[in-house]
């Protein structure tokens, strides 16, 4: 720690000293960080003048809310963009005449440390920013709240795996040492963070606690606390298209269960618009184009067809089979474990397998998202294992252009670890070993090895007769009824995105969202939020 931030933290530690700087120094109520609320600042006045005669309307009779019944509901956000967004979707909430409580920690950088002082100024700027908002909503900062003297041992195991998690996350690695700077950092703030939370959340009567992601940082810990305490908690994150959210009632969004959306819906056979829609995404993904609501593009070129392919690869007519992987770090395989310690190992022993046997070609396809990583790669984990590899495996790295596709054409056999490539590839009449715990295994259209054992003996099966091991009919049809259900059902409508949030406010402002149109499209998935049980079943999903 420097010589100021030494400094700074002994000046955050005396009362009233930052309280009196903010006075003098930031009478416009601004604060020149990284920790930025400045356009929320600008919207928050008119978004609550917005708000105000909904929330009124919402209250008809003696006190019944026109809208649902009326719930105490926490919103918890950390990091200014979450607490850009868990401010206005707490004043649409209480809009619809819930009363809610916006909890915040007014961290900046969740992976480098702060000093007390710093700290402090922050959260007086959080709460100048957001006090036009406190005739609607109960406000508070973790920095008020006195913590818990202790936590169970659950918790205390629970918030060493969220710590864990943090860096992972941050340093896009799945080996952690326990013994860094950023580790230690994470577990310390986790820890205060859950005994702040435990402390609250046990003083507080509340109907549901809503915190995006769940899985990371403090959004972790509150998600681990509530539930310990047996609150009804939401969690929500976002898909790639604009207006729409992926949402999960008790339980991690980022595990993406469905469930209950495939109880529902997945004996329904689909209709001819259902199953153009999914045929037309298909397309685009597999023609490098964007597809909907979404700028994403899946590949990094348009499909040359299987021979170029072969061409380009050098492949010749063995059986061939494809490993897919996912982005190292991504928070959407964090804890995905069954039976490998990590994805890299899941990677390593499997090429150490294919190295022996040069009867069989193997692909591996690192992910095109790990364009956009800076920490180690999938690459690394291959190298790892063979530093140099033989004839038969051949490395297709995030940026080489080559599209996946295509490979799919020659594929005999599919290996992934989660990501929904192996779903596409069922949907191609290839049969499929899913390593890892993701939303689509156990559908009955893949093969879900339990044990190193099992996956290395179905490895063996399926290459001693290729044909035998193809998805029937049936199954390929349900894959590609389960990819509707997913891409198109399991996302629910909402009008605002983290990313290019403002953007989305530009064209959703509250009176808007809480107006007739905006009921129409968004007020199912609000009263999800406040956790009304989602009717799968119900017919607005026939679209």
């Amino acid at each position: 720690m420097s010589a100021k931030d030494s400094v700074k933290n002994l000046l955050g530690e005396i009362p009233l000293v930052p309280d009196l700087y903010w006075r003098l120094r930031h009478r416009k109520r601004t604060i020149r960080s990284h920790y930025n609320l400045n356009n929320l600042q600008a919207a928050l006045p008119q978004a609550c003048a917005q708000v105000k005669p909904f929330a009124a309307a919402a209250l008809a009779g003696n006190g019944s809310p026109k809208y649902g019944y009326h719930k105490r509901i926490l919103v918890f956000g950390t990091l200014h963009f979450w607490i850009e967004e868990g401010a206005l979707i707490s004043l649409a909430l209480a809009g619809f005449g819930h009363k809610v409580t916006f909890a915040y920690s007014p961290i900046s950088e969740y992976d480098k440390p702060v000093n007390a002082f710093d700290l402090r100024r922050q959260d007086l700027y959080t709460r100048a920013v957001l006090e036009p908002a406190r005739s609607l909503m109960e406000i508070v900062s973790l920095l008020d709240i006195h913590p818990a003297k202790s936590l169970p041992s659950e918790l205390e195991s629970a918030v060493r795996q969220i710590s864990t998690y943090d860096v992972q996350y941050r340093l896009e690695v799945e080996e952690v040492d326990t013994e860094s700077e950023l580790y230690r950092l994470r577990l310390e703030r986790n820890t205060l963070a859950a005994r702040l939370a435990l402390a609250w959340l046990k003083a507080h009567r509340l109907d549901v606690v809503i915190i995006p992601n769940g899985v990371v940082v403090e959004l972790g810990v509150v998600f681990q606390v509530a539930r310990y305490l047996g609150l009804p908690v939401v969690t929500y994150e976002f898909s790639e298209e604009r207006e729409q959210l992926w949402l999960s009632q008790g339980e991690e969004i980022m595990h993406l269960n469905t469930d209950d959306l495939w109880q529902a819906r997945g004996h329904l056979q689909l209709n001819d618009e259902q199953r153009a829609l999914i045929e037309a995404l298909e397309t685009a993904r597999q023609g490098a184009r964007s597809f909907g609501k979404s700028d994403r593009l899946w590949q990094e070129v348009p499909t040359q067809g299987s021979l170029q392919a072969r061409i380009a690869l050098g492949l010749d007519f063995r059986p061939l089979v494809l490993l897919a992987t996912n982005v190292l770090g991504d928070s959407l395989i964090l804890g995905r474990e069954i039976f490998t310690r990590s994805m890299a190992e899941w990677i390593g022993r499997t090429v150490q397998f294919f190295a022996k046997r040069p009867d069989v070609q193997l692909v591996i396809r690192i992910h095109p998202g790990e364009k956009y990583t800076h920490g180690a790669t999938m690459v690394d984990a291959v190298q790892s294992a063979l530093p140099t590899l033989p004839e038969n495996i051949h490395l297709i790295e995030a940026l080489d252009k080559v599209n996946t596709y295509d490979l799919m054409e020659l594929t005999n056999l599919g290996l992934v670890y989660v990501t929904t490539t192996g779903l596409e590839m069922v949907m191609r009449g290839i049969p499929v070993i899913v390593a890892g715990k993701t939303h689509f295994r156990a559908r009955g259209f893949t093969l879900d090895p339990n044990t190193w054992d099992e996956y290395f003996r179905m490895i063996e099966n399926v290459l001693a007769n290729p044909g035998q091991h193809r998805p029937g009919r049936e199954q390929v049809e349900s894959a590609w009824n389960y990819a509707y259900r997913f891409f198109f059902e399991y996302p629910r409508p909402f009008p605002w995105r983290l990313y290019q949030f403002w953007k989305d406010y530009e064209k959703w402002p509250l009176t808007r969202v809480l107006g007739e149109e905006g009921q129409a499209q968004f007020g199912a998935t609000f009263r999800y939020l406040a956790s009304e049980p989602i009717e799968w079943s119900n017919h607005e999903l026939e679209r």
